[in-house]
């Protein structure tokens, strides 16, 4: 406890320049002679801290000073700082407090270098928690609960064994052990609603040991899908597909060879490109697109 206490001495010397014993001996709960003590045994330990009568006087550190940092270069500092701040996307405060106890040390500002936020636009706070409720359950092995809508727009209630926050193809998954079906699954989490943390605790699987095909996971055919995308619909290209999937052509066109799932959700994702795209093969989804397209007119005739 007093190791803790005289790092945190320095801390808030370093934020707040002076301070009095009073004040620190009110926030650690001990005395003023134990504060003193303190004092005594960091100046011991060659950190140049001091104490000033009157007014205007307390306890202080040498203007200037910071503390041996000579282990890390310039770069790391900053990589550590950086990778700090990319962490408060889990909303943790203790990330913060870090962050601003790292940056004194270093005698830098802290910048914000980057926001992320998870939530689609539009969505309210609930929508925001969602991945830290999550992380929280990974990291003490608790079953969570929920509402998903899969890719059909089904909706149904799952219990998960949760492992792993992925990023991929700009969204994020969660990959867990899925009580409900008995497998292991990938849900992505815009489709999730109503996540609970249960009480529940679960024995921890190393995620990087459980192999999960995500192909097979969602229980889908998969088809070999031939596209292309006229100029108007290029800035989806290049964000949907890889680039060894993408062929341009000289009339500005794009060959998409690809791998889909078949199903209802294809038809609508080809659809959502309008008029910016025609499917050269195979036959059979050209065939259901015609049928969906049909569907459609013969509503707007009624």
């Amino acid at each position: 406890m007093q190791m803790n206490r005289l790092f945190e001495i320095v801390y808030i010397l370093l934020n707040k320049k002076t301070t009095t014993a009073k004040e620190l001996a009110e926030k650690f709960e001990v005395s003023v002679r134990t504060i003193y003590r303190d004092i005594d045994m960091l100046s011991s330990a060659g950190i140049p801290i001091y104490a000033s009568q009157g007014k205007g006087g307390g306890i202080s550190l040498l203007e200037d000073y910071i503390l041996n940092k000579s282990v890390l270069s310039e770069e790391e500092q900053n990589e550590i700082l950086f990778a700090l701040q990319s962490l408060t996307v889990t909303q943790n405060p203790e990330t913060d407090r870090v962050l601003s106890k790292l940056s004194s040390l270093f005698n830098k500002s802290k910048t914000n270098w980057i926001e992320v936020d998870l939530s689609p636009w539009g969505s309210d706070e609930n929508k925001k928690c969602e991945f830290t409720l999550l992380k929280d359950a990974i990291l003490n092995h608790q079953i969570v609960e929920f509402t998903y809508f899969n890719s059909s727009g089904e909706k149904n209630t799952r219990k998960v064994e949760p492992l792993k926050l992925i990023f991929k193809v700009n969204a994020w998954y969660l990959k867990g052990f899925c009580l409900t079906k008995e497998e292991y699954r990938t849900f992505k989490i815009s489709r999730m609603f109503y996540v609970e943390i249960t009480q529940e605790s679960f024995k921890y699987r190393n995620p990087d040991e459980v192999s999960i095909d995500e192909k097979d996971q969602n229980s889908q055919n998969w088809i070999h899908i031939q596209l292309q995308i006229f100029p108007q619909g290029a800035y989806r290209v290049f964000e949907e597909f890889t680039e060894h999937e993408i062929t341009k052509n000289q009339d500005g066109t794009f060959i998409v060879d690809t791998s889909l799932p078949e199903g209802e959700w294809l038809l609508h994702y080809i659809l959502s490109f309008g008029t910016n795209i025609e499917v050269l093969a195979p036959e059979h989804i050209r065939e259901m697109i015609l049928g969906k397209l049909e569907e459609i007119i013969l509503k707007y005739k009624k």
